[in-house]
């Protein structure tokens, strides 16, 4: 039986982002800070250590999955990482409770708007 994506729901922030960054392809670590500066247009950042204990814990959750490393890297160091299919479908149910609240808040601030709360 496939675990239910909506259990691991609300994502931090910062898992949020690393699973928005891995949507589009293995990235190694400082891959993945750099994309998420970008995403987020510099307002959030990750540091080593958020980026490598969120990625260790995703990683045991079965949401991320360690790629290695690619044959030609300049560093052999570096481990790449790809968004597995549990972690797309964790990713795709984050957005759609977001959504929802979002939904929710505009209707709220609409009726507020024209005095009636």
């Amino acid at each position: 039986m496939k675990p239910d994506p909506t259990k691991f729901l609300p994502l931090l922030p910062a898992s949020l982002h690393i699973l928005l960054a891995l949507s589009a392809g293995e990235l190694h670590g400082y891959a993945i800070m750099q994309e998420v500066a970008r995403q987020s247009g510099g307002q959030y950042k990750l540091g080593p250590g958020t980026l490598y204990d969120n990625l260790q814990r995703l990683t045991t959750q079965g949401l991320v999955e360690e790629a290695g490393a690619r044959e030609g890297d300049d560093d052999p160091r570096r481990r790449y990482y790809r968004l597995g299919a549990l972690g797309r479908g964790v990713l795709s149910a984050e957005v759609e409770r977001m959504e929802a609240i979002v939904h929710a808040a505009k209707l709220r601030l609409a009726r507020t708007k024209f005095g009636r709360a």
